[in-house]
């Protein structure tokens, strides 16, 4: 790792995560509201009621500025793999490559299609097929967003492979594997639901702002009930999808399960964390509380990931240090056994250009033994297989109390709208307003946990981020950075202007579409 410069390292993840921070800003409201307009188109050809209409072409508007928008960051963030993680792209291009393939070939182009119908078609086919249209376009980008999450599930859980010593690349051998991989599936419905959550809000929250402002009244009233009654069910199996992702972290990665919770200390019983404050004086094996102040729930980590209530949860020091008594391994260990990895695959290119053929086959025999560890070969120290615990364990509790909140604010603005009361209670008619920025906050928090927790790999216990990247100078790399950062922040901005001024506009007025 000597030859590695660390600041390119630095400042290609710092673009990289720039990128999937700004892209992630409109993904969400793409994939929720897509079914939202759906679900309102369905009821104007059920009914027939050309208020309907109207109300689904008005959010169909909003939803077209932000699919146009959200397309430039996507397409930027797939070139930076083969520009900044080369390297990355080398080594694992044959399994990360597939699932982005397939997400072109069929979801991108299934649901670009039928979007030119969904958005350009009302008056040139039947109202029939332009439902279809509408929900082939919300089936489509759920679809691309399948195919990107079975590819990030493969990077926290790698399954479906195998290390190719003659070309140094992983190779697939099992699709199947890939794409059922429960890390990936269990990620895919966490990830869209909790876009389904955001766009719920976004409705509801320009939906109040009409109720305050006492405009569209009909239009909010009916635009409310739609995305609280969306909004509840799918906030509710969000939170399901939430149990079984946590399950999933504590096999696959415990150690991201343990700075989610700031746990250094593992044991049986462990509690869950519902409030906490990090001591920001804590260091690695010290006896420091770990904690300045908590509300904890008694044996609710051991429930939450292996619903078990006595079950042994490992902390930090045990994952570091390792621990007999529990089967872990130590890092240091693991980095042993790594080093052991990378030099007989070292000894084996050697063997190969000499045309030693035993030497070649004592050597694979010594990687494959050790091949499980080789990530760990390229670690410096065993303290970098920790991850920022005040980042990982901040941003988790962020998205898991924004996400509790928000299921109470869908029943009570269901109830109230229900009851025809929802109008008489400003408070909640401004709740509703300030969720909706609230709800971008949790799902950058959500996606900060994700990739910030696996920390230090780009592949979890395979490849080090450090290995990863291109061989580039730093310079280029700051200078996309901050060209970028320009460029995201104009087209937010954009966006949130376009949409500002349609909502001002109203849907009465509505009518270019």
């Amino acid at each position: 790792m000597g030859h590695i410069d660390p600041s390119l390292v630095d400042w290609s993840r710092a673009q990289f995560a720039l990128t999937a921070l700004y892209h992630w800003i409109f993904v969400p409201l793409t994939l929720g509201l897509t079914f939202i307009v759906a679900i309102m188109e369905t009821i104007y050809v059920k009914t027939s009621d050309e208020w309907w209409k109207k109300t689904t072409r008005f959010w169909m508007g909003l939803l077209a500025i932000n699919f146009a928008i959200g397309l430039a960051t996507g397409i930027i963030m797939e070139f930076e793999f083969g520009t900044n993680w080369s390297n990355y792209s080398w080594i694992v291009g044959d399994i990360f490559g597939a699932p982005l393939a397939i997400e072109g070939i069929m979801a991108f182009f299934m649901e670009s299609t039928f979007f030119a119908v969904m958005f350009f078609g009302w008056d040139k086919v039947s109202k029939r097929f332009h439902l279809l249209s509408t929900w082939l376009v919300a089936i489509g980008s759920n679809l691309s967003a399948l195919w990107i999450l079975v590819a990030n599930g493969w990077m926290q859980h790698p399954v479906g492979m195998r290390f190719n010593p003659d070309t140094a690349r992983n190779e697939m051998v099992s699709f199947w594997d890939v794409l059922f991989n429960p890390n990936a599936y269990t990620k895919f419905l966490h990830t869209i639901s909790s876009g389904y959550v955001l766009a719920s809000l976004f409705v509801i929250g320009v939906s109040s702002w009409y109720l305050l402002r006492k405009r569209e009244i009909k239009f909010a009233k009916r635009s409310i009930v739609v995305a609280a009654s969306f909004g509840l069910l799918v906030s509710l199996f969000n939170l399901t999808t939430g149990d079984d992702s946590a399950r999933q972290i504590a096999v696959d990665q415990p150690m991201k399960l343990a700075a989610m919770e700031g746990l250094y200390e593992g044991k049986p019983g462990a509690e869950i964390v519902a409030f906490g404050i990090l001591n920001p004086d804590k260091k690695l094996r010290d006896s420091t509380d770990p904690f300045l102040f908590k509300v904890a729930i008694p044996e609710g980590l051991s429930l939450l990931s292996y619903h078990r209530l006595d079950a042994y949860v490992p902390g930090i020091h045990q994952l570091v240090d390792g621990s007999k008594e529990h089967n872990i391994l130590s890092v240091a260990e693991k980095m042993k056994r790594g080093r052991k990895a990378v030099e007989a695959l070292a000894a084996y290119k050697v063997a190969q250009k000499a045309g030693d053929k035993e030497a070649m086959k004592q050597a694979l025999a010594t990687f494959r033994h050790y091949s499980a560890y080789l990530g760990y070969g390229y670690l410096k120290n065993p303290e970098q297989a920790v991850p920022p615990v005040a980042t990982t364990f901040y941003a988790f509790h962020t998205m898991v109390g924004l996400g509790t909140w928000f299921i109470l604010l869908f029943f009570l603005i269901l109830y109230a709208a229900i009851t025809d009361r929802l109008q008489k209670l400003r408070w909640l008619l401004w709740a509703g307003v300030i969720s909706l920025p609230l709800g971008y906050v949790a799902q950058e928090a959500g996606w900060i946990t994700a990739e910030v927790g696996r920390q230090p790999w780009a592949i979890q216990d395979m490849l080090p981020v450090g290995m990863a990247t291109s061989n580039l100078s730093t310079s280029p790399v700051m200078l996309t950075f901050w060209l970028f950062a320009i460029l995201f922040t104009a087209l937010l901005i954009a966006e949130v202007k376009i949409m500002t001024a349609q909502i001002k506009i109203g849907p009465k007025e509505h009518d270019h579409v």
